[in-house]
């Protein structure tokens, strides 16, 4: 099964040669290309999410549907591989179900637009972009629900569809689909600026092999291509060895109280390529935290990782995809078998960008990043205000960046760079909530020589009765520091009533009732420290006292003796020092913190919430 490309010019596109000039200016095009999509897509989008946030994902692709600009990488050759239909000139792909595309998109809100760009009859390229939508439907609103067993309970699943088809605008489709959600206004809005976004880059496509000839252009994005595939070679080379390294962390639990959960990889070289084997990863989950990946998506995540830390000039594309060997189990975690749950992903995904520096900073430490990216906090309100209008809010949080080589870790960030916040004025213009606090949390960063991000403490108070859900994790396991560098901070949720009693909610809740008065503390994570913190310089410290990222007592955790203002007691704080390095035990190359068992105690302790409780299979694990 295969799709069936139909084109009316069949010749073969002629290798050019090209120069230097003429690549630079076709990547450049294309760079630009792809920053137009973000721009229609947000000038076009409604939703909070899409329009504030950015949660959007472009893609410009060759004629074989390798991504040549992008952020996720390619999934369309799996995707051809699959469809089973036609694609001819006029026609554009609507899908949103994970289970038709390999994992390309990976829960059922994410909607996908795929465009064939065509010019003279030959099949030049394609561009796609997919989006989060505010609400699919199902059974709680958002469209995500934590106890969902099956992916039926997660809303409208659209399988791979012609949204045009020759020209030709499925209407009936459309209502279809927008009668299934209730937000049809904002999902109307995003999915137009979903295809206009891929319209402007189709378009772009086109005057570019205008300007420089079909087979200029074809020759210029192989080139492209076959650049990174020789750049990431010698990456690999030179930072993967050929001796098996493995790491493993941890999802918290997944909402029903059974956790934490393991994702395991280990990384070797085989020649010029990488293995990357997940094998060891706890199976998949009775509910929604099971994430399908899709195996372009890790090479993408696993090349961005190297390029950033090793080589930042270099362009992602798909070129170097053939160099990386990804192997996943069926039925685990992150392979999960139809019809599995898969609407709380987001803390898997968020998760393999940690194991991902576990893994390639062992070789060499000097490169290693704290843990911190983690997951990506959500949170849902909804209601009817004062009108009797009903309003609904899904607004992405962000945690605290983990400590890294060059330096600390931004607090409260997202973990997708090109993320924003939702502006608080405009949370308080079209929901009933007012915004009492947005603050970095002192002290939730690791410390350490470079210091983890601070988590956020964004305080909600509602104006209106209705229900919250939250999606967060880093609540139970927290993340873990390196070379020296102290665990981050955990996550927390607490709503507090108009007479002040205060009552600690789980971080994966959904249809939480609220009334108005009511407060809702939305804390996140602090990313883990890097390197030793008593090496940390004591004035740094004391600044950030005045800045209100350390407190005084924080301030121990580096050997630092400082008052409330900031100043520094430098007698008493070389003496501290040489204490504290006369008792710790040697400094290992990561810190995770505390035991199971200890964290286990704690949590309870802490939050008065029980800790999560292996799933049987685990426990058998165990006792084999």
């Amino acid at each position: 099964m295969s799709a069936r490309i139909i084109q009316t010019n069949t010749a073969p596109f002629e290798k050019r040669p090209i120069d230097p000039v003429t690549l630079d200016i076709i990547e450049n095009a294309l760079r630009n290309a792809r920053n137009e999509m973000d721009a229609t897509l947000k000038r076009t989008a409604m939703s909070p999410g899409i329009r504030e946030q950015g949660d959007a994902f472009p893609l410009i692709a060759d004629h074989n549907g390798k991504m040549i600009v992008g952020q996720f990488g390619s999934f369309i050759g799996g995707f051809l591989d699959q469809y089973d239909g036609t694609l001819e000139d006029g026609d554009m792909i609507f899908l949103s179900d994970p289970y038709s595309c390999g994992g390309a998109v990976s829960h059922s809100n994410d909607w996908l637009v795929l465009l064939p760009v065509f010019k003279n009859g030959r099949l030049i390229g394609y561009t796609a972009m997919f989006g989060h939508q505010a609400d699919i439907g199902g059974k709680v609103v958002g469209s995500m629900p934590i106890d969902s067993r099956s992916i039926f309970e997660e809303g409208v699943r659209i399988p791979p569809v012609k949204l045009w088809k020759k020209g030709e605008y499925n209407e009936d489709l459309i209502k279809l689909v927008m009668h299934q959600t209730r937000k049809p206004d904002w999902c109307q809005a995003d999915l137009n600026a979903l295809i206009a976004a891929c319209r402007v880059a189709a378009r772009r496509v086109i005057e570019m092999a205008d300007r420089f000839g079909e087979d200029v252009y074809v020759s210029a994005t192989e080139e492209l291509l076959a650049r990174n595939h020789r750049a990431m070679k010698q990456l690999i080379a030179g930072a993967i060895g050929e001796e098996p390294v493995s790491f493993e962390d941890y999802i918290c639990d997944d909402g029903m109280g059974a956790g934490p959960f393991k994702i395991k990889c280990t990384m070797w070289r085989e020649g010029e390529k990488v293995v990357l084997d997940f094998d060891g990863t706890d199976p998949q989950s009775q509910y929604s935290i099971n994430f399908l990946l899709n195996e372009n998506m890790f090479r993408m995540f696993f090349g961005i990782y190297m390029i950033m830390v090793f080589d930042p000039q270099i362009l992602f594309n798909d070129g170097f995809y053939d160099l990386i060997d990804v192997r996943i189990p069926e039925g685990s975690l992150l392979k999960p078998k139809f019809p599995a749950a898969l609407s709380g992903r987001t803390h898997a995904l968020g998760r393999i960008f940690d194991i991902l520096g576990g893994l390639l900073g062992q070789k060499t430490p000097e490169f290693l990043n704290a843990a911190g990216f983690s997951s990506s906090p959500h949170l849902f309100y909804s209601g009817l205000d004062a009108k009797g209008e009903w309003f609904q809010l899904f607004q992405i949080g962000f945690g605290g960046i983990p400590g890294r080589p060059m330096g600390d870790g931004p607090d409260g960030h997202s973990l997708w760079p090109g993320f924003t916040n939702v502006p608080n004025e405009f949370l308080e213009r079209y929901f009933p909530l007012l915004i009492e606090n947005y603050e970095t949390v002192p002290d939730s960063g690791g410390a350490g020589l470079h210091r983890g991000g601070n988590g956020i403490n964004m305080t909600y108070r509602f104006l209106a009765d209705g229900t919250i859900s939250a999606h967060d994790d880093r609540w139970f396991v927290p993340p873990w520091g390196v070379n020296g560098g102290e665990p981050g901070k955990r996550a927390r949720k607490i709503v507090e009533k108009p007479d002040g009693t205060q009552i600690i909610i789980g971080n994966k809740v959904d249809a939480y009732p609220v009334e108005a008065g009511d407060l809702l503390h939305f804390i996140t994570w602090g990313g883990g420290g890097w390197g030793d913190p008593l090496e940390r310089a004591p004035e740094l410290v004391g600044k950030e006292i005045t800045q209100g990222l350390v407190t005084p007592e924080g301030a121990l955790a580096y050997g630092v003796v400082a008052n409330d203002n900031g100043v520094v007691d430098h007698a008493a704080t070389e003496a501290l020092r040489t204490r504290l390095r006369a008792e710790r035990p040697p400094l290992g190359l990561f810190n995770y913190g505390p035991d199971i068992e200890t964290l286990r105690a704690n949590c309870e302790a802490e939050t008065g919430l029980p800790a999560p409780i292996q799933p049987v299979w685990q426990t058998l694990q165990a006792a084999e």
